[in-house]
């Protein structure tokens, strides 16, 4: 399925090799703990969440007397037991802990129900009687921006005069369209265990992207300081997101719950409270006009951005601006006009996912694009190549940041011909003219991708390195393992900055009594920041090994080599167990932190304007789909892709990485289609009504193929960020499917997505 053949399996170094993920074999042995697994101590209670029914009303009442007395019901945790802040400690602190006055959506926790058991505590929760008096909500995204509700001011970025070249536009073209939002499925669902320790301390353990925010978050909700708050987490059965700010909605709740009853609680989310609680990726609505000549190459763009953002503000506010940060993608704007409204609506407070806005940015140009080649009876990837950001000359951004690592001329071009794009469209052309039924689509999209928080100030991380007397490393860093692979890196670089084999290293859980204040692990900047962190701190402890070296063997410092588990220096050659004995004889420090935070970002939360990236992700696909034109059906053929991760730490972790953000974007644009009623109710809230891809989703035909080059950017191993960037691939699906459906009507292809099978039988339409 993938091709790995220049791929090295074993290197010299730990770093450039497809060494197997630190956990893998106790994962495959179901040894790898997870917060659920954790014995739980002596009289441990467990809460469930009590969720508003209605998705907008006044809340006149809480009547809790039929579940308290059921079987091992202890009580109940509301808003008016919350000795701190009721407000959660957000930057925008506008969403309530528990339901105060009003509720904003259905599935708004009100308080929690605290049993001896996980069942007693949830069926008594279904017990609670709410009296709630029904107001008007607002559902969508237009009726929002028609009401005025917003969570956030709206934002404008300009260039040029946008309206004055459509004006004079050879061609010009209106669109509108729609983009749904996305359920994070993480396969371990949301979940805290709180314990309380001594002299009002409390530990965490929480499935969490975010230790850092949660102590932050409880702290505030308890009126204590950080430092009373410990948050620990070894891993997590994946977040995508979804757990960078909303994981801190449970351990704030649980540890309001064990502070009321003076003891462990835990409380872990079934799936469909899940769904009905947490946020989504934001749904989006676009309207577009665009000027273009006879080439297709875009000499306006006016663009208006609508973005659901739910009842609060999470995240939306960064989300929304990255948004407008890929509207460009890989493509040159220079008269252009974004306008980006954050709505208010009555659904569940959106937030993070994969891609983090970026995804909703890039498919409102490549649909434009594919819109105008369509309008020009072109080829979709010449519209797309003539206009390409240049080397030279149309290489700024519309934000004003220049692109100086620019390689999708020569990438996309090697993928077009690798893929055999040009014969195969031919192909294609033939069999739609002779098939009826079966029609068939090919795009080639490709990806320019941001890399770096645009919040510029979580562009920080901090590490621990500790070599013990034995010569074995420990590692302890800011960032967390969601399956990513991210502490299996880190130990491969630690591992070649010491010069010991990645199996002398053990990382450990991450943990805010070790490493304070530490970022979210997202951005796709994992290993960019914590990695470097890490490798800062071994590189102290070598240097330290170093000068004692050079001082026994009479050299310097600069002139004694660490490699293979060896010391060397003109002198001698020694084991690095033997000079850690007797570097810890000689009072020689044998553990260091190290602090990384990455240079050049600056820009203008005002105007957007600046650099908000360190540097550019880059990547491209090439998608063959079919469609049934009778039932609607849509079915991913082939899926050829090349992509840039620079000089890979983990060629392996990294195409795994390409692999699963392909097919969960493909998920997003083609089956995951989330449904509100229209009292607010998510009609698509379990495995039975909400479709993820499966492995029969998958082409047998998925080949992968990662470029050559290094990051030219200063960035640990020459490397890249490969968590984020992949997921934008899979819009050559989409494209593709848009394709397809050209081929089987006459005129405009409108269609919003999700891709179901629904939406392309109605944009085929009677013909």
């Amino acid at each position: 399925m993938t091709a790995m053949n220049d791929l090295k399996l074993t290197t010299a170094t730990a770093c450039g090799s497809s060494t197997a993920h630190e956990s893998a074999a106790a994962q495959v042995a179901g040894a790898a703990t997870y917060v659920d697994d954790i014995a739980e101590v002596r009289g441990t209670l467990h809460a469930a969440p009590i969720l508003s029914p209605i998705a907008h009303g006044r809340l006149r009442g809480v009547d809790a007397t039929a579940a308290l007395a059921l079987p091992g019901v202890r009580g109940v945790v509301l808003a008016a037991d919350i000795p701190g802040d009721p407000i959660l400690g957000a930057f925008a602190h506008d969403e309530p802990i528990f339901a105060i006055d009003t509720v904003q959506h259905v599935g708004q926790v009100i308080g929690l129900v605290v049993a001896e058991t996980v069942m007693q505590a949830r069926r008594a929760a279904r017990k609670v009687v709410l009296d709630i008096e029904a107001l008007p909500a607002v559902m969508t995204v237009h009726e929002a921006l028609a009401a005025g509700s917003f969570v956030l001011p709206p934002v404008r970025v300009q260039r040029g005069d946008a309206a004055g070249a459509l004006a004079r536009a050879r061609h010009s073209l209106q669109g509108k369209f729609e983009v749904g939002g996305q359920e994070h499925f993480y396969l371990e669902g949301q979940i805290a265990y709180v314990l309380p320790q001594e002299q009002g301390q409390w530990l965490i353990h929480s499935s969490t992207q975010h230790p850092g925010e949660i102590q932050h978050w409880v702290a505030h909700a308890l009126g204590r300081e950080q430092h009373h708050v410990r948050v620990e987490c070894r891993r997590m059965g994946g977040g995508f997101g979804g757990k960078e700010t909303q994981s801190g909605h449970l351990a704030v709740w649980a540890t309001l719950a064990a502070v009321k009853f003076g003891c462990a609680v835990k409380m872990r989310l079934d799936r469909d409270d899940d769904f009905m609680i947490t946020g989504k990726r934001h749904p989006f609505a676009y309207d577009y006009t665009v000027g273009f000549d006879d080439d297709g190459l875009i000499t306006g763009l006016q663009l208006t951005l609508l973005a659901n953002c739910g009842f609060s503000a999470d995240l939306s506010g960064p989300v929304a601006d990255r948004a407008v940060f890929h509207s460009d993608n890989a493509y040159f704007l220079g008269d252009v006009d974004i306008t980006s409204y954050r709505l208010r609506t009555n659904t569940q407070s959106h937030t993070a996912f994969r891609g983090f806005g970026g995804p909703q940015g890039v498919i409102a140009i490549e649909t434009i694009l594919g819109d105008v080649a369509r309008t020009l009876g072109l080829d979709p990837l010449d519209v797309r190549l003539r206009n390409l950001y240049g080397i030279t000359d149309r290489n700024v951004t519309h934000y004003q940041m220049p692109v100086e690592d620019n390689i999708l001329q020569p990438l996309i071009g090697t993928l077009a011909e690798s893929a055999n794009y040009r014969q195969r469209r031919a192909d294609i052309a033939r069999w739609n003219a002779q098939s009826p039924v079966l029609k068939r689509g090919l795009a080639l999209t490709p990806v320019k991708f941001g890399i770096s928080f645009t919040a510029t100030l979580f562009n920080q991380a901090g590490a621990l390195v500790h070599v013990y007397t034995d010569g074995s490393v420990m590692v302890n860093h800011g960032g967390t393992e969601m399956g990513q692979g991210l502490h299996t890196k880190v130990a491969q670089i630690v591992a070649d900055e010491l010069g010991v084999s990645f199996a002398r290293v053990l990382v450990t859980a991450s943990d805010t009594a070790r490493v304070p204040n530490a970022s979210a692990t997202a951005a796709s900047s994992g290993t960019d920041l914590n990695g470097r962190a890490a490798q800062f701190a071994a590189r102290r402890v070598r240097d330290n090994l170093a000068a004692f070296v050079a001082g026994l063997d009479g050299c310097g410092a600069g002139a004694v080599s660490f490699a293979g588990g060896k010391i060397t220096s003109p002198a001698c050659t020694r084991s690095f167990d033997e000079v850690v004995k007797a570097a810890y004889a000689n009072r020689i420090q044998l553990w260091s932190d190290g602090f990384y935070r990455t240079p050049k970002i600056h820009y203008d939360k005002t105007t957007l304007t600046g650099r908000p990236f360190y540097y550019f992700a880059y990547g491209a696909a090439c998608t063959e789909v079919a469609i049934d034109k009778l039932t609607g059906e849509s079915r991913v053929l082939a899926v050829d892709i090349l992509h840039d991760v620079g000089h890979s730490i983990n060629p392996a972790i990294d195409i795994g990485q390409i692999e699963g953000g392909f097919v969960q974007g493909m998920g997003w644009l083609t089956t995951e289609e989330l449904v509100w009623d229209a009292k607010g109710r998510l009609a698509t809230h379990a495995p039975s009504t909400y479709k993820i891809p499966t492995a029969g989703d998958v082409p047998a035909h998925f080949n992968v193929a990662l470029w050559p080059e290094a990051n030219r950017e200063d960035n640990v191993f020459g490397s890249k960020a490969v968590g984020e960037p992949p997921f934008m691939l899979a819009i050559s699906v989409w494209e593709a499917i848009r394709d397809a459906v050209a081929s089987a009507r006459s005129g405009a292809v409108q269609m919003d997505a999700p891709a179901t099978a629904e939406r392309v039988l109605g944009a085929i339409g009677s013909s």
